[in-house]
């Protein structure tokens, strides 16, 4: 789908743990393995946002 940029990849976490994130190229989103978050990538943009979070299923922890 799209790409994130390696640099910013290294200063992203996750406002929620603080913890780094794994970008997801499958589903063009961050990943925080530590709160169990997947953050959405919008227009290249990634919304770091609570709220905007989509909350990761067992299936998809499984998975990273």
């Amino acid at each position: 789908m799209g790409t994130i940029d390696k640099k910013l990849l290294e200063i992203l976490v996750c406002p929620v743990s603080k913890k780094s994130l794994k970008y997801d190229d499958n589903t063009n989103e961050l990943i925080c393995e530590e709160s169990g978050l997947a953050y959405p990538i919008k227009d290249g943009i990634p919304v770091m946002l609570e709220n905007e979070a989509r909350k990761l299923s067992e299936e998809d922890i499984k998975d990273i």
